[in-house]
């Protein structure tokens, strides 16, 4: 790949207050990236990376900046490495960029994806960088690794003293719910009274680590308005950029996009009279900056473990007829091809006879990238970051689509619950209240497409994970369904293979005049059009 130095650092200059811009050479910059999932980059080596990171790090050091890295939590699981691994990979990445700069990491509700405790304290004593946790404790039965875990501290740079807080999601707003790590939800009044006790310290300014979702991010922020030396919240779990400004009512918070596609850069700097303010700027990673020549040493020596251990993942099995999209960007917010190959596998998954819906959440979907000419076993081996075993159903029209509008709840970008569907198609009006959005849901007919029949049964496939509640949908009680069978990603492998043996090309472009999945932009706007 050839390697472009950096042109621009900052893609967009947020400016955050209204005080003149310091020197370059002076104040701190945290650097910020969350949900990262992979030692490389994405998008064929184009976008993203911790050597691209890397690079940024050296450039801010290089023009005098003290660098502070923050990463807002999921990064342990899930990936193709992690089931070999545990994470462990991510730990020597992120031991790296803590050598260059301090590194100061939350847990996300990922880092407790194995339901025993003793992979999570493996990878915590491997750690040099600083594990972060004020809501919640360790409780491995490690005693090392119990005691890694760091409440609130402070850290001085450049004769200030800044105080850093850190929380996590509970299982009840989609957190895992683990006995090895008991999680507090009080996320507003542990921050609060974390806010005080720094403030008694004398802190010049205070900052928080979370991995929260955004609106409970903005309701923490409003702290500031008591608490003027509260300056920012930078966070993880939403996988695309989001962003508040900072005024007098409100810390600013920020987040960045999955595998480090987007990062922040964060000057800290005081005013005359001592008070804290930020400029804050995303950086792009992408080709205009160049890939760190030490750090692809680490990332070369975990490619050849990986191939080590799986010498066929290169091997093709099939190819795309067309770029198949799996970005999280796409799988996460609109109908994909790729999500669409995949769903429409799982309508045969029992007894190879077609069911009437399938559907699967995009955070199923994990492999953040384009899948493009020669499909390799790599490519299904990252795309399906978890097991997901299909189970099949009955349900009435009304139920179904009172279920499928868990798909469709929330606001931002990103959703890893937003569906990825075969068997019928839905209209969205995201302006109206939540769990009343589907305007219309219809099912395919000799004719075209009509209105579901509210009181009619049909057929439905979804993975386990979903059946069992995940995600925020919700079965009607006593819809029995057939046992957990069939994994999907053999599923998806195995059509990929068929194709291949027929001489054939798998996916197709969305139909952009017969879409599965469309949102009205206005509300008198009528649906599918």
């Amino acid at each position: 790949m050839k390697r472009l130095s950096i042109i621009v650092l900052s893609a967009l200059l947020l400016s955050c207050t209204a005080m003149p811009q310091p020197e370059q050479q002076s104040g701190i910059t945290f650097v910020h990236l969350n949900d990262t999932y992979r030692v490389g980059a994405v998008e064929d080596g184009n976008a993203g990376g911790f050597s691209r990171v890397t690079t940024v790090i050296r450039d801010l050091q290089s023009k005098g900046r003290d660098v502070r890295v923050l990463h807002g939590g999921d990064f342990l699981y899930p990936s193709l490495e992690s089931g070999l691994w545990n994470g462990l990979q991510m730990i020597d990445a992120f031991n790296f960029m803590d050598t260059l700069a301090p590194m100061y990491v939350v847990a996300g509700n990922h880092e407790f994806d194995r339901r025993t405790p003793e992979h999570l304290a493996a990878a915590v004593n491997a750690s040099r960088f600083e594990w972060l946790g004020d809501n919640y404790t360790f409780n491995t039965g490690d005693a090392a690794a119990d005691a890694a875990l760091r409440a609130s501290f402070v850290f001085e740079s450049r004769g200030k003293s800044i105080g850093v807080f850190s929380l996590t999601l509970h299982v009840d707003d989609g957190g895992n719910r683990r006995d090895y790590v008991p999680i507090d939800k009080d996320y507003l009044g542990i921050a609060k009274r974390q806010i005080e006790a720094l403030e008694a310290l004398g802190v010049d300014a205070v900052i928080g680590v979370t991995h929260l979702h955004m609106w409970q991010d903005k309701e923490i922020a409003q702290l500031r308005a008591a608490h003027p030396k509260f300056v920012f919240i930078v966070g993880g779990h939403e996988h695309e950029p989001e962003y508040q400004a900072l005024d007098d009512d409100n810390a600013a918070v920020m987040k960045g996009a999955s595998n480090a596609r987007v990062i922040w850069a964060i000057d800290l700097e005081f005013d005359a009279a001592g008070m804290p303010g930020i400029s804050a700027r995303q950086i792009k990673l992408d080709q205009t900056i160049s890939l760190d020549s030490e750090y692809r040493v680490l990332e070369d020596k975990w490619r050849s473990r990986l191939l080590e251990k799986f010498p066929f993942l290169e091997a093709t099995v099939g190819v795309a007829a067309v770029p198949l999209d799996g970005r999280e960007v796409t799988v996460r917010n609109m109908e994909s091809n790729w999500g669409n190959f995949i769903v429409d596998q799982m309508r045969a998954a029992f007894d190879n006879s077609a069911t009437d819906f399938a559907f699967v959440n995009g955070g199923t979907l994990r492999i953040d990238d384009f899948i493009a000419g020669d499909i390799q076993f790599e490519d299904i081996g990252r795309t399906f970051g978890f097991s997901s075993h299909l189970r099949r159903l009955s349900v009435t029209g009304a139920e179904f689509q009172r279920l499928m509008e868990a798909g469709y709840r929330g606001f931002g970008p990103s959703k890893g619950y937003f569906p990825q569907i075969s068997g019928f198609r839905v209209c969205v009006d995201r302006s109206r209240n939540e769990f009343d959005r589907i305007v219309s849901l219809q099912v395919p007919t000799d004719g075209g497409w009509q209105e579901i029949d509210a009181s009619a049964e049909y057929s439905l496939v979804m993975p386990d994970f979903l059946y069992r509640g995940g995600d925020g949908y919700e079965v009607p009680e006593g819809r029995a369904a057939s046992p957990a069978g069939s994994e999907l990603k053999y599923r998806v492998l195995d059509a990929i293979l068929v194709a291949q043996a027929q001489g054939l090309k798998v996916g197709a472009e969305v139909d952009a005049q017969n879409p599965r999945y469309f949102e009205l932009r206005e509300s008198k706007q009528p649906c599918f059009e």
